[in-house]
Formats: C-alpha cells, structure tokens, sequence
C-alpha cells in the first residue's frame, strides 16, 4: 500500500546505479496521458475565458508528472460520489477504473524490456520496480508469473503501528484509490445502507474514501500473502524503516531469504 516506503527506499537506492521503474509515473506518462489530458481540458473548458483559448489553439495544456510528482493520475483517477463536491458517477468511475487497470497490466508487461534498456541503453547494473499496492488486485493471467521471472517480490509487511498510521493518514487526507469491480460492487452496496443513501450522487466523495479505506487494505493482506508465499519473500515497515544504504537493503533481503528457506 502507498505509504510503506517503497519509493523512499527507490529513492534511496537511485544514488547506487539502480534503475528507478516508477510504475505510477509508466501508467501517467505512458498509458494515461491523453485521458488526463483530456480531464483537465474538460475542466477547462467549462471556464468560458480559457474555453476560447483552447478551441481557438491559443494556448496548449501538458502534463508535468514526474516520479516525485503524480498527482495528475490520481486527479483523473477521481473519486465516486455527489457531483457537487467533486465526485464521479458510478459510470464514469468505473470507466476510469477500468483504463487505469488496463494501464497497469501494461506497465507491469513493459519491466522485461525496462530491465533490458535500463542495462544496454543507460549502463544501470540494478533495477528497482516501484510497483504500486493494486498489483495484487489485477489478477491478470500470468502477469506475476511473467514479473517473477525478471524481478524479486518484496512484500512489505505493515506492523500494526503502521497499519493503524496508514489507516489515519488516508482519513485525514483522502486519495484517489483502485478497486476491484467485485470489491468495489460489494462495499458500495454495503456503504449505501449504512448511510441510508438511495443514489450515488448522494455520496460525500471523501467520506466514501475514509471508510472504504480501511476495508480496502484488509482485504488486499491476504492477497499480498499469497504472492509472497508463491514468488517472493517478506519483509516488515520496521525493518525498511531502519534502511539507510544499499548495503542495509541487500542484507536486508538476504535476511527475509534465509527466513523463508
């Protein structure tokens, strides 16, 4: 899940020839560029003054993501819920959910050749794939095994401090997330109840992210255990935590194999 400091530990190793594969950065940059670009036009386009602009090519609108900075995915992303406050149609929500899958899966079949470049074409002797949390959710026919002969899982294994810190973080602020169709079917019709609602558009967009959140993250551990156990190993928060060169992060990998042989 974001926040368990798979991209501090990228970061990190980025200053000791490790190739960074952001995958975040892949799914905007690559796959979903011209759908953000088009949902910020269509907001633009609703301000007259700036609507003129654009039909008349007075001006253009590009995307500036980087791996530091990828808040225009996770603005397209969007979340579901009342109109008014923000939100997105269950529609239009599944819509976007649906790209950013496809978006995904195809990022995830790109590392092979990444490994390949980031050695030939850059001179990078490692390869780091800063992969995002809804991997698990894909269930893309032979995806991990295809991931699991090119790179070595990690799962990072949230303490329960953490788990709680992860948890309050994403109350106190939000974000867009990825859901499985079946999970997100499944704890929508749930919430509707709870809060006795009769129409999407009825739904604080925000709210609908507070309380889902949590959920979300559960139902993800036995997933992230599962591959772990067929593909890789596992680590804790607090042992990455402790992380502060190459070298602790290769000991620390040769510890979480010696655990599991």
């Amino acid at each position: 899940m974001s926040g368990v400091g798979k991209t501090r530990i990228s970061t990190l190793l980025r200053a000791s020839n490790w190739f960074h594969f952001s995958a975040d950065y892949r799914i905007g940059t690559r796959y979903l560029d011209e759908a953000i670009l088009d949902n910020i036009k269509q907001q633009a386009m609703q301000v007259p003054f700036l609507r003129d602009l654009l039909r008349s090519d007075s001006i253009y609108i590009r995307n500036n993501i980087t791996v530091d900075h990828l808040k225009p995915v996770s603005t397209f992303m969007g979340k579901l819920g009342n109109p008014e406050l923000g939100g997105l149609s269950l529609t239009e929500f599944k819509r976007r959910q649906a790209l950013h899958r496809v978006a995904e899966v195809a990022t995830f079949r790109d590392v092979p050749e990444f490994i390949r470049k980031a050695q030939s074409l850059y001179g990078y002797q490692h390869f780091i794939n800063d992969a995002g949390g809804s991997l698990c959710e894909l269930d893309e026919p032979g995806l991990l095994d295809e991931l699991a002969e090119h790179t070595l899982f990690l799962y990072i294994q949230a303490s329960e401090a953490d788990e709680r810190a992860l948890i309050s973080r994403a109350e106190a602020d939000p974000k867009p997330l990825y859901y499985r169709e079946a999970f997100l079917d499944e704890q929508l019709a749930i919430y509707m109840r709870e809060r006795a609602l009769d129409y999407v558009a009825q739904i604080d967009p925000d709210d609908f992210v507070r309380w889902v959140f949590s959920r979300l993250f559960r139902a993800r551990v036995p997933r992230y255990e599962a591959i772990a156990r067929q593909y890789g190993y596992t680590i804790t928060t607090a042992e990455l935590a402790q992380v502060q060169s190459e070298g602790d992060f290769l000991a620390l990998i040769e510890r979480a194999i010696a655990r599991q042989e």
